[in-house]
């Protein structure tokens, strides 16, 4: 008993559950829920798989591997919320995976953005007296009096770099992050100031920002020119998981570290916080699977070329001027 005269629970305590506890511990509604869920994560990595399978046979190779990376994002973290809520004493590493995953698909989204344009050669050509905005979110979208800057080669690689630093760096930590924890020096739901996870979950923010700072300038600079291959909600999609997966998770986090989510043994607050975030992104993931499908499903054919159509325009423009 506290100061406060409440009893608590001795297991609200305790690590998270084994998965056999929770499996023995299921009432009616309990196999109803964890069957549909896993019934939801299941169909969108079928759904992923048979996208996999239509990508490799209609479209051309350039763009093969960022648009299987970019389908995968909602599925992969599905499932990986699925193995969370069946074993969630695995949840650090599903959370890990997940993080990781989705580092890789921001650069890969941006890479599909430049290939959607025919690529290097191609993006250069169509932009080169053109300029990009880098007044945009969400580093310096307070910053409207930046100035542009030129597209040239070099710009466009700084670009890339941003991007692929988060996808590289985000490996990387995660491997200290697990070696750390093999030494009883990391644990993921600590926030002490000594604590290891806290300093290196600043510093991915840090890098997550950096990162997406590059696709909000490519994005800006070729929403125009793509938006016939839907580009605008799939970039929609891309930071819908990001918020949900990201954001979403850390609140129900925090919520549940501060013991507004309450214990329900077998789970603690936390675990219980974890379990909640899972179960919602199992279903936010299945439908966000089913809107990406429709988004990328289509013929793959390639973009106008700037030259072609200004010929059009003259041919047109000569047409009218000498009718038969």
């Amino acid at each position: 008993m506290d100061e406060t005269n409440r009893t608590f629970d001795p297991r609200c305590r305790q690590d998270p559950p084994f998965a056999i506890e929770i499996i023995l511990q299921l009432d009616i509604f309990g196999i109803v829920l964890y069957s549909v869920l896993t019934f939801m994560a299941t169909v969108s990595m079928l759904i992923y798989l048979e996208e996999c399978v239509y990508i490799y046979k209609k479209v051309a190779s350039n763009k093969k591997s960022a648009i299987i990376w970019v389908n995968g994002a909602a599925p992969v973290i599905g499932a990986m919320s699925c193995l969370g809520m069946w074993i969630p004493k695995a949840t650090m590493f599903t959370d890990m995976t997940s993080a990781t995953y989705f580092a890789i698909v921001l650069f890969k989204f941006l890479i599909l953005m430049i290939e959607e344009c025919g690529g290097d050669e191609a993006f250069l050509k169509r932009s080169a007296k053109k300029t990009f905005k880098i007044s945009t979110g969400p580093c310096c979208c307070c910053c409207p009096c930046l100035p542009v800057v030129p597209v040239t080669r070099r710009c466009l690689f700084l670009l890339k770099l941003g991007s692929f630093q988060f996808a590289v760096l985000k490996v990387v930590f995660t491997i200290l992050s697990i070696v750390l924890w093999t030494n009883d020096n990391y644990d993921a739901t600590s926030a002490g100031i000594n604590d290891a996870a806290i300093w290196i979950n600043c510093g991915m923010g840090v890098f997550t920002t950096i990162a997406l700072w590059p696709v909000g300038i490519m994005f800006l600079h070729v929403r125009e020119t793509l938006r016939r291959v839907k580009i605008v909600p799939k970039f929609a999609m891309v930071q819908l998981v990001l918020i949900l997966s990201q954001l979403q998770t850390a609140i129900i986090n925090m919520l549940a570290m501060n013991g507004t989510i309450a214990c329900s043994p077998p789970y603690s607050s936390r675990a219980r916080g974890h379990l909640m975030s899972q179960q919602l992104l199992i279903l936010e993931m299945f439908i966000i699977t089913l809107v990406t499908r429709m988004l990328y499903r289509r013929e793959y054919e390639p973009i106008p070329d700037v030259d072609s159509d200004e010929e059009k325009k003259m041919i047109c423009s000569e047409s009218s001027a000498n009718p038969v």
